[in-house]
C-alpha cells in the first residue's frame, strides 16, 4: 500500500498528524496502530481508567529493569495499547507546562520552541469551558473543564492549608503562571473523555483520503539504497505487511516504542545494534536516551469525615455515582480523582516551582500484582501525593532483542542525583506542612504512612524510595536539539542524517515539563504537522 504519508502510532500525537495532514484533502495518510479500537464505554467515562490500568488487552503493560535506588524495584510503566494510545487511558489532568520549561527547550538550540511560539498551538488545540482568552481557546477539538465547584469539601481542606502557609492560590495552571495551590482542569466535554481520538481521528476518519490499520505492529522501518526511509513493515493478524511512503514516515510511538522502532530499523548506537546482528543504517547515538520521567510517592491520612473510600467500596456507593453520571454528566465519575494540587517552590530560594502535588480524596493502594483491582484504603482516607517538577536523572531505553515483539529494557536510573534526592526532602516536607495546618487537620484523624515514625529525613528517603513509583510521564528518549551526536531530531522534528522520517511525539522533549505531559505532546503534534504542511508546500 503506497501513500503520500504514513504515521505510526495512533496515540495523542498520532491522532491529531492524521487528521492535519489529511485536513486540506492533498495527500492520502495511513495511520498505523499495533492495537485495537477505542470503541469500549470504559474509554469514554472518565473514571474507566481504572478498567485500562492493567489490562493487557489495551496496555502494554511495560516493566522497568530493576531500579539500584529505589531497592532494586521494578517499577510498573503502563503505555496505551489501543487507538488513542495512553490518551485513552490516562488520568485527563490538563496540565501545560511551565513558561520556563519551553523556553529552555529553545535555549537547548531550537529556535521556535520558546513559550510565546507554541501557546498559539495550545490554543488552537483547545476549547475552554470558560471560552477564549489571552491564555486559552475556544474553537479547538480538545474540551477543557475546570473541576472547581465540583471537589470533595476534604479538597477544599486542603485548599485552605495551602492559604493558611500563605502559598498562593492559583485558579488557572494554564494562566499567566503555573504556580500555586489549586484545582486542577481535565480534558472532558460534557463528562465525557476528550482525546484526540475522539476529537480528531474519529471525525477525520469520514474522509476518503485517511485509512487507519489496527493491529498492525511496526517491526521495522525500510529503507532505500540512498539512505531514506521509505516505508513500514508490520504484523498485523500474523501476517507481514509492508506500507510506503512516497513523502515521509512520521514515528509517533511514544517514549518508550519509538526509539525501539529507530534501534530495531539500525538507527541508534552501533555497539547495540551490532549486538544484536542488526545492520546499522545511521549512527545516532542518542536514540533511547535522555529517558526522563516523573517519580511520585503517596503520604495517606485517616480522615475524621467521610471521603470518597467507603462510597468507592461498595456496590451502593459505586451505583450512586454512576446513576449521578447517566443522569446529569456530572459527579465523581465525571472527573479525574487527581482533584486539587499545584505547583510549589520546595525552598524559598528556589528560581521556581519545583514540586508538584495532588490532593486525592480517595486512598487507594495501587497493587503490584496485575490481577488485583484497585482499592480503596478500609477506612475513610485522603492522599497527597507529590513529584519532583524538573528530575535531573537520566535513563535510557534500548533493545535487547532483534524482534520487535520483545519489549524494550527501561532504565530510567530514578534518584541517581543528589538534586533529586534533595528535592523527595523538600516535597516531604512541604506535604507535612500543608497537613499539620489548622485547616486540613481538622479534618485529619491521622497519617497513616509513612507515619509519624517516619522522623527524619534518612527514613523519609528510604520511604520514598520504598514506595514511589512512575507517575507516567515517560518523554526524552529521541531528544530534539542541533548536535546529531547528543539529539536525534532538528528542531523541525526531522531525524538528523535520515531523509524521509520525523519524530513527534514526546520522545522529543529535550526536557520533561512541570505537570503532565499530555497536553504538550498534543501541542507538539501540533505544531509539526504545520511543520510537515509548511515544508511540502
Amino acid at each position: 500500500m503506497i501513500s503520500d504519508f504514513i504515521i505510526v502510532g495512533a496515540g495523542s500525537a498520532g491522532c491529531i498528524l492524521a487528521n492535519r495532514l489529511s485536513e486540506n484533502g492533498r495527500y492520502s495518510v495511513v495511520l498505523l496502530e499495533a492495537g485495537g479500537r477505542d470503541n469500549s464505554f470504559w474509554f469514554k467515562i472518565p473514571v474507566g481508567y481504572a478498567k485500562s490500568y492493567y489490562n493487557p488487552s489495551v496496555n502494554w503493560m511495560y516493566w522497568t529493569e530493576p531500579e539500584p535506588e529505589l531497592d532494586n524495584r521494578r517499577i510498573y510503566v503502563p503505555r496505551g495499547k489501543v487507538q488513542g494510545g495512553s490518551g485513552s487511558i490516562n488520568a485527563m489532568v490538563f496540565v501545560r507546562g511551565a513558561v520556563t520549561d519551553f523556553n529552555d527547550w529553545a535555549a537547548a538550540g531550537n529556535p521556535g520552541w520558546d513559550y510565546d511560539s507554541i501557546l498559539p498551538y495550545f490554543k488552537r488545540l483547545e476549547t475552554h469551558a470558560e471560552g477564549g482568552s489571552e491564555w486559552h481557546g475556544a474553537n479547538g477539538p480538545i474540551h477543557v473543564t475546570p473541576m472547581r465547584g465540583s471537589t470533595h469539601a476534604v479538597s477544599d481542606a486542603f485548599l485552605a492549608g495551602c492559604k493558611e502557609l500563605g502559598l498562593p492560590l492559583n485558579e488557572d495552571f494554564n494562566g499567566a503562571t503555573i504556580e500555586g495551590a489549586g484545582v486542577y482542569d481535565i480534558n472532558t466535554r460534557r463528562g465525557q473523555r476528550s482525546h484526540s481520538s475522539a476529537e480528531y481521528l474519529r471525525p477525520a476518519l469520514r474522509r476518503s483520503n485517511l485509512t487507519i490499520e489496527h493491529h498492525a505492529h511496526a517491526r521495522r522501518l525500510l529503507v532505500d539504497n540512498q539512505g531514506k526511509v521509505e516505508g513500514v513493515e508490520v504484523s498485523q493478524r500474523g501476517e507481514a505487511r509492508t506500507f510506503k511512503a512516497r513523502r515521509e514516515v512520521i514515528l509517533a510511538t511514544g517514549a518508550v516504542g519509538t526509539p525501539q522502532l529507530l534501534q530495531l530499523s539500525g538507527f541508534g548506537d552501533g555497539v547495540l545494534l551490532s549486538r544484536h546482528g542488526i545492520e546499522v543504517r545511521r549512527e545516532l547515538p542518542a536514540v533511547g536516551r535522555n529517558l526522563q520521567d516523573h517519580l511520585c510517592a503517596s503520604f495517606y491520612y485517616r480522615a475524621n469525615c467521610p471521603t470518597l473510600n467507603a462510597s468507592f467500596a461498595s456496590l451502593f456507593g459505586q451505583a450512586t455515582f454512576a446513576l449521578q453520571y447517566l443522569l446529569t454528566g456530572r459527579g465523581p465519575f465525571a472527573m479525574s480523582v487527581n482533584q486539587a494540587g499545584g505547583f510549589f517552590r520546595g525552598k524559598a530560594t528556589a528560581a521556581r516551582p519545583n514540586i508538584q502535588l495532588y490532593f486525592n480524596p480517595l486512598s487507594y493502594r495501587i497493587p503490584n500484582n496485575p490481577k488485583a483491582g484497585l482499592k480503596p484504603e478500609p477506612y475513610p482516607g485522603f492522599l497527597i501525593a507529590f513529584n519532583s517538577c524538573r528530575p535531573t536523572s537520566r535513563g535510557e531505553i534500548y533493545i535487547t532483542s532483534p524482534d520487535a515483539t520483545v519489549a524494550p529494557a527501561i532504565r530510567p536510573d530514578y534518584l541517581s542525583t543528589d538534586h533529586d534526592i534533595d528535592e523527595v526532602l523538600q516535597g516531604s516536607h512541604l506535604v507535612r506542612k500543608i497537613a499539620g495546618t489548622t485547616a486540613l487537620g481538622a479534618v485529619t484523624e491521622e497519617e497513616v504512612s509513612p507515619s509519624p515514625a517516619v522522623d527524619t529525613d534518612e527514613k523519609l528517603v528510604d520511604y520514598f524510595r520504598a514506595n514511589s513509583g512512575s507517575i507516567y510521564h515517560l518523554c526524552g528518549t529521541c531528544a530534539m536539539g542541533p548536535d546529531p551526536q547528543g539529539f536525534v531530531v532538528d528542531s523541525r522534528l526531522r531525524v538528523h542524517g535520515v531523509p524521509g522520517l520525523r519524530i513527534i511525539d514526546a520522545s522529543i522533549f529535550p526536557n520533561v515539563t512541570a505537570g503532565n505531559i499530555n497536553a504538550p505532546t498534543m501541542m507538539v503534534a501540533e505544531k509539526g504537522a504545520e511543520m510537515i504542511l509548511q515544508d511540502w508546500r
